[in-house]
């Protein structure tokens, strides 16, 4: 294990950390879901190093260890993320790892977000997990009322209080700058998600080039990314070969998967399949 700093085109440094097994056969970029910091990945991303892979996990700006000592002053906006972060943390795994082929693990947003890497042709394949659509009609009814509590009320009392949104116990992920929370609120609040943005307020992007195959998986107990929000992810990768693969809780051999569990302790045998059709020629 080795940290690194992956330094951003506009100068931003992002804390990351490499993992490398004996001589590795494959570079794993894994990037974050929304509110995770990269040592949550860790016993993911030690796995993969014992199947034979250098693997790269990083903290987006303004969160874990990329957060700024002063949060609520900090300007930024969502997409930053995969038009800034991700590709510098591409670039860093590249550099780390020469020669090797460069495969990706997106959760959640980390999948959104591909398309905006103008770096995006340098990974041969993707690997989505939990990526789904966060638009709120479209997830189940016992769901909604966390959603709309989140977005409506904890959200702007948090900005309101702290100037960004405050982790802890009703948000349960890392703090959140607000360039954050404001653009997920518009999209979640919208049918196409982001996707009819991609034309024009969320111009540049590559989403329309990105021809390396997806494989997407839906897990059935998680209430953000299911079969119908899994599949319009898909869509916003128009040329890119995709399928969706939904598993079950049962079929995993745990109690509950969710929205974050495919990266828990117990999901080893989910890691192998993955990392299987990844490195598969």
């Amino acid at each position: 294990m080795q940290d690194v700093i992956a330094v951003a085109r506009d100068g931003y440094r992002l804390p990351a950390r490499l993992f490398a097994g004996a001589a590795p056969t494959h570079a794993v970029l894994v990037t974050s879901g929304t509110g995770f910091p990269k040592g949550f990945y860790e016993r993911f991303a030690r796995h993969l190093a014992g199947r034979g892979a250098i693997v790269l996990t990083h903290d987006m700006r303004g969160m874990g260890a990329s957060r700024p000592d002063d949060l609520a002053a900090m300007q930024m906006t969502y997409e930053d993320w995969g038009r800034l972060d991700m590709p510098a943390a591409l670039d860093a795994l590249i550099a780390a790892a020469p020669g090797l082929p460069v495969v990706h693990v997106g959760h959640s947003v980390g999948g959104h977000f591909a398309g905006f890497m103008p770096n995006h042709a340098r990974i041969a394949r993707h690997a989505f997990v939990a990526v789904g659509s966060g638009y709120w009609r479209k997830h189940p009814v016992h769901y909604n009322p966390t959603e709309l509590f989140f977005w409506w009320i904890y959200g702007p009392l948090s900005l309101a209080r702290h100037g960004y949104i405050k982790g802890g116990k009703l948000w349960r992920g890392a703090d959140l700058p607000r360039g954050v929370f404001i653009p997920w609120r518009r999209w979640c609040h919208d049918p196409d998600y982001f996707a009819t943005r991609l034309s024009g307020e969320l111009q540049p992007n590559h989403f329309a080039e990105v021809t390396a195959p997806i494989r997407s998986w839906i897990f059935t107990d998680d209430p953000i990314a299911n079969p119908v929000t899994g599949a319009d992810m898909l869509k916003v990768y128009p040329h890119a070969p995709s399928d969706l693969i939904v598993r079950t809780p049962a079929g995993q051999g745990v109690p509950r998967i969710g929205h974050e569990g495919a990266f828990r302790r117990g999901m080893e045998p989910l890691w192998n399949e993955i990392y299987d059709w990844l490195t598969q020629s």
